[in-house]
């Protein structure tokens, strides 16, 4: 049984944590945690595969990490390169990537996207963020997976979990995860930039949730203060 629903009484105030301290917060996320959960990047991600983490990426949007993993592994059964991709018909990968959300739309987009990568890349996912932009349904989040986990470059990967927490866990005070992006750049010792997405996008769904988040269980409830958060469990 979850704790009654509670207030949080509104007297912490924000101050950002040193670097000790962050490692602390790490390593209580990834105790809550127990053990990483599938994403959409784990199968591309060994064999660092940028062209598989750029399309595992597009699909994931709105899909559940175990459907995206089962329709990128379908996709890339017939589909292994950007040429082939981009010479298979729309009918083939909406079949090959069903029941990810949106299958209809992201079929034309990573369509689109392959056909692109030949014309102007010779067939080579680029590996900057802003190349990577210039694609049709390419957003930070895909762009700084690519480039970490497809290039192994310096970056960190923000979507709604990683602003949310990071906020909530006084880390950062930022009103979008751009602003995240850059602010966690100057806070986070670069050792676990690549993997920190990963982390709280997991500590983000189990516990740190978006509406009433379970801080009776949460190994941080002590010292988090709590940004952000009127009602809790």
């Amino acid at each position: 049984m979850f704790a009654r629903l509670k207030t949080k009484p509104k007297t912490k105030t924000k101050r950002k944590p040193n670097g000790r301290a962050i490692s602390q917060m790490v390593r209580g996320m990834s105790k809550a945690v127990g053990r990483e959960l599938p994403s959409v990047s784990q199968m591309a991600r060994q064999r660092r595969d940028p062209y598989r983490i750029l399309i595992s990426t597009v699909l994931s949007l709105r899909t559940k990490d175990e459907v995206t993993m089962d329709a990128s592994k379908r996709l890339f059964s017939v589909a292994a390169t950007p040429r082939k991709l981009s010479q298979t018909p729309v009918r083939i990968i909406e079949k090959a990537i069903y029941p990810v959300g949106f299958y209809k739309t992201k079929a034309r987009r990573i369509k689109a996207i392959a056909s692109q990568l030949l014309k102007d890349y010779d067939g080579r996912v680029p590996d900057s963020i802003d190349e990577l932009l210039k694609f049709k349904g390419v957003g930070r989040k895909t762009a700084n997976l690519v480039i970490t986990l497809g290039y192994g470059k310096k970056g960190i990967c923000v979507d709604t979990h990683v602003h949310r927490v990071s906020n909530r866990l006084g880390l950062v005070d930022t009103a979008n995860p751009e602003q995240t992006e850059y602010s966690l750049m100057d806070v986070l010792p670069e050792k676990y930039w690549i993997g920190y997405n990963e982390l709280l996008v997991s500590f983000g769904q189990m516990v740190c949730k978006p509406i009433s988040p379970l801080c009776s269980t949460c190994p941080l409830e002590k010292s988090c203060p709590q940004h952000g958060v009127d009602k809790h469990r």
